[in-house]
């Protein structure tokens, strides 16, 4: 019979966390799933454990073999630059130090279209430093999936809607299958799909995963 995985994840009330989320939950063996969350969402799935966390002060976590971070906000949305950082940088990182502490050896997150620790945009710079910092902890093996924009509705999740992404959205919806996949708007789910298989190849060392090539990932079910 085939081992259950245990599993953690951050930020599964996002888009591509509540994706992710469903994927895991819906696999067989159904993996043993705890999600670390800012807030206990009212429909919070009974199937998987969660804790409401911050993730400034982080406890211990239970032992597993593999973790997903989709944390993220934007600096419009927190406010400020240092606000920002906090959660695109210091959570994240945080989330995998506790995860490495806990014996996991597989770590997958979400990063950006651009992510350079050299970049001249305070944002993509921001994502750089938090790739090469990851890449820099020691698991076995590392999967950095870099989305182009995303699509999805983030008014039903409660989320703010941000007006650059419906704006794109909109002007580039009648003509997406023309535009080259790697810059193409890309489906929630699709990247969702795209991390779960490309962490389940294990390949040793550090990955990075395009947009273009998540949406080849993720065009079939993990």
């Amino acid at each position: 019979m085939k081992a259950r995985p245990r599993v953690l994840l951050a930020g599964g009330t996002g888009l591509i966390g509540r994706e992710l989320t469903a994927l895991l939950l819906a696999d067989k063996p159904r993996p043993s799933l705890h999600l670390l969350v800012r807030k206990l969402p009212k429909d919070a799935d009974t199937r998987a454990s969660w804790q409401p966390v911050d993730f400034a002060a982080l406890p211990a976590l239970p032992a597993a073999d593999e973790a997903y971070c989709c944390l993220g906000t934007t600096i419009r949305q927190a406010g400020s630059q240092v606000a920002f950082r906090a959660v695109d940088f210091d959570a994240v990182l945080a989330f995998a130090r506790a995860a490495r502490a806990a014996g996991v050896t597989r770590f997958a997150v979400v990063s950006a279209l651009g992510a350079s620790a050299r970049s001249a945009g305070f944002y993509n710079r921001v994502k750089g430093e938090m790739e090469a910092a990851i890449g820099a902890l020691g698991f076995a093996s590392v999967v950095i999936a870099r989305p182009s924009l995303l699509a999805g509705d983030r008014l039903a999740l409660g989320q703010p809607e941000r007006s650059g992404e419906r704006l794109a959205l909109m002007l580039t919806g009648p003509f997406g299958a023309l535009i080259p996949k790697s810059v193409r708007p890309i489906q929630a789910l699709t990247v969702a799909r795209g991390m779960l298989l490309a962490l389940r190849q294990a390949r040793p060392g550090v990955r990075i995963v395009t947009s273009g090539e998540l949406q080849t990932l993720g065009s079939v079910e993990a």
